[in-house]
């Protein structure tokens, strides 16, 4: 009989553990836990400070009493491992509620310690009234301080915990700041998608502090005095640090075990790390990166369950492997959502990758049913074959259907010519004929093909020394605003107008926009045909360029 010691629980811990015993029912299971719950929805956490979840029980997902009831296993809550002899293949344990330590034999050991929460080294970052947001009693304790009175609060952070936790305390009608250290929110997405994020939270109350950082905590009279490093100083009841994680390796390195070079423990594709007879899990582990092939962090539920069970399958003798994580990843802001997959167009400039991206704006679902609205959608792909290497989408109902096609499209090794004929539900509450992933399947096969050409944004300085710029639209909407020095030549007339085309122009680069693309596409058409070589039509239209330049 094996005798299996899991090392923390949460999601690649517990999952392991569930399907050891499913697949093993002779098998010794010892599951250890520092912490006093072994299995709840981290993820949830924000969501009920927030009041979204109105009952803390509904975070807790099982407890040990009910895994040794119903799989058999030896769930120990509040024992931290502090060492680890792989030679004599045992660990030595601290039981803190017994304060009492113990030693402990394994067959095989399994490593799920997670990631612990960045702590910036700056004066005051100790305080009892700043906190960070990764298990129970971290919600429990900013829960019992807002109760006494707490009004004010800075969140640390602007990514993906950041934002929901600045979310839900302005849902309880506080006072919230958030300082990020990047000049946008949400730093894993492109600046130019994140523009919408930012001025639908600002609508929604939430002061930004964005490009720069904390940089000292004092306490006064009247509370927490928190100094940026521009010079600002926000007085707050407390502190909430959303600045990232790190792996949890301390334990693994200091038992010799080899991390990679991002700080994690380093794995093979069975989730093996450089002792046999030890695995590793879930936030603490290196990754591969599906697009980039680079060894990176990923922090995600879905793919620390998918780990754990990878582990169990190993053990118990099965062929199951872990190929790599592409970070697919939701989250919602008040009324908006924000989901990604895949790689960044920084991520890919980085590292030195060919990529081509188009932008577009569909509604998420039929625009005649009530209640539609528009998504912005960036799609990232390989030049030479149309192999998609990532997507972001921001907007508001319809946005994790059409992630979720993207991600799955993108795991399959799929191209943008086989987004054009997937068959996708269709009805007007929920979709248009020609779905949004669809769409971006025709404009992106248009572009490799050669019916498209297309300027971006971030090209306007350099496009705006020689290019004679065109707006399509109407007169009244070019009369609200329009690109500095465009001329207005409304898509209707523009055959009527060529030889006028011809004369402003005068051989030169024509650079066409309208207000998402559409009509300027039609308008590149017809141009093209009439014999105009360069000419090319703003990627996502006037919608993407005022995000990307932050325009208002």
């Amino acid at each position: 009989m094996k005798k299996i010691v899991i090392v923390g629980g949460v999601a690649a811990g517990m999952s392991t553990a569930a399907r050891l015993r499913r697949l093993d029912e002779q098998a010794e299971i010892v599951v250890l836990e520092r912490d006093r719950y072994v299995s709840y929805a981290n993820c949830g956490l924000p969501y009920h400070i927030g009041g979204a979840i109105p009952e803390r029980e509904q975070l807790l997902v099982v407890t040990p009493e009910h895994l040794r009831a119903t799989l058999a296993l030896d769930v120990r809550t509040e024992h931290e491992v502090v060492s680890l002899d792989r030679a004599a293949q045992q660990v030595e344990v601290h039981d803190h509620a017994g304060d009492q330590r113990y030693t402990l034999n394994y067959d095989l050991l399994v490593l799920a310690q997670g990631a612990t929460p960045l702590r910036p080294p700056i004066p005051g970052i100790d305080h009892p009234r700043v906190f960070t947001l990764r298990n129970i009693p971290d919600m429990d304790a900013i829960i019992a301080t807002l109760n006494e009175g707490g009004q004010r609060v800075v969140v640390v952070g602007g990514s993906y915990i950041g934002v929901e936790v600045a979310e839900g305390l302005r849902e309880r009608g506080l006072e919230v700041h958030l300082v990020e250290l990047q000049d946008q929110l949400m730093p894993l997405f492109d600046r130019e998608m994140a523009t919408d994020l930012r001025h639908h939270m600002e609508a929604h109350g939430v002061q930004l502090h964005l490009g720069t950082a904390a940089t000292k905590i004092e306490e006064q009279a009247t509370g927490l005095a928190i100094e940026l490093r521009n010079g600002t100083c926000i007085n707050a009841d407390l502190v909430v640090l959303a600045a990232g994680v790190r792996p949890l390796a301390t334990l693994a390195q200091a038992a010799g075990l080899e991390l990679g070079p991002r700080g994690g423990i380093k794995v093979d594709a069975s989730m093996r790390t450089s002792d046999p007879k030890v695995y590793a899990a879930g936030d603490m582990v290196e990754v591969t990166d599906t697009v980039t092939g680079e060894p990176t962090l990923v922090a995600l539920a879905g793919p620390a369950n998918r780990q754990g069970r990878i582990v169990a399958d190993q053990i118990c003798g099965r062929d199951s492997t872990y190929s790599s994580t592409q970070g697919s990843a939701i989250v919602k802001l008040f009324a908006m959502t924000a989901a990604a997959t895949g790689a960044s167009e920084r991520t890919l400039q980085r590292c030195g990758m060919a990529y081509r991206k188009v932008y577009l704006h569909p509604a998420g679902h039929a625009s005649y049913y009530p209640g539609s609205h528009a998504m912005h959608m960036k799609l990232l792909f390989a030049p030479e074959d149309g192999r998609i290497l990532g997507a972001q989408i921001v907007g508001y109902e319809g946005v994790a259907k059409r992630i979720d096609v993207l991600a799955t499209a993108l795991r399959g090794g799929m191209t943008v010519y086989e987004l054009e004929h997937l068959e996708l539900a269709y009805a007007p509450p929920y979709s248009s004929a020609k779905d949004p992933v669809n769409m971006a399947g025709f404009i992106a096969s248009n572009l490799l093909r050669g019916d498209l050409a297309l300027w971006y944004a971030d090209e306007y300085e350099a496009q705006a020394a020689t290019a004679t710029f065109i707006d399509v639209r109407g007169p009244d909407e070019y009369a609200e605003w329009h690109i500095a020095g465009a001329i207005n030549i409304p898509l209707p007339e523009l055959r009527e107008r060529i030889d006028e085309v011809r004369n402003v122009a005068q051989n030169g680069p024509i650079r066409l926009y309208c207000m998402v693309g559409f009509r300027s596409y039609l308008a590149y058409r017809v141009l093209h045909q009439h014999g105009f070589s360069d000419v090319a039509t703003l990627a996502g239209g006037v919608r993407t360029f005022v995000s990307y330049h932050e325009v208002r």
